[in-house]
């Protein structure tokens, strides 16, 4: 689960500077359960649509370089659990293993 704190780390991480307000209307859009986070499928949602919105490929590339650290074109399950833990998200293995499997 994601949270408006969460988002908004990595949002500043690439670059953005949304409001709390913003955050959280992105976090509405997508939140198919009303719970007040995203999962990882909504998550998902929010991205392509963001990515949808945006015409700039670099900016996809920046954000892409923050999981892949090295470099290698790649994400791998190692490099995604340590920018989820970077952010707070406690993932287990498998969790980490059925993003690689959904990705």
């Amino acid at each position: 689960q994601i949270t408006t704190k969460e988002l908004g780390t990595v949002m500043r991480s690439l670059g953005q500077n949304p409001s709390e307000s913003e955050l959280q209307d992105m976090i509405n859009e997508v939140d198919a359960d009303n719970n007040g986070t995203i999962d990882f499928p909504e998550f998902l949602t929010m991205m392509a649509r963001k990515m949808k919105d945006t015409d700039s490929e670099e900016e996809i590339r920046e954000a892409f370089k923050v999981f892949d650290r090295d470099n290698n074109g790649f994400i791998s399950a190692a490099e995604l659990r340590h920018v989820m833990t970077s952010i707070g998200e406690k993932l287990t293995d498998d969790e980490v293993d059925e993003m690689i499997r959904e990705a």
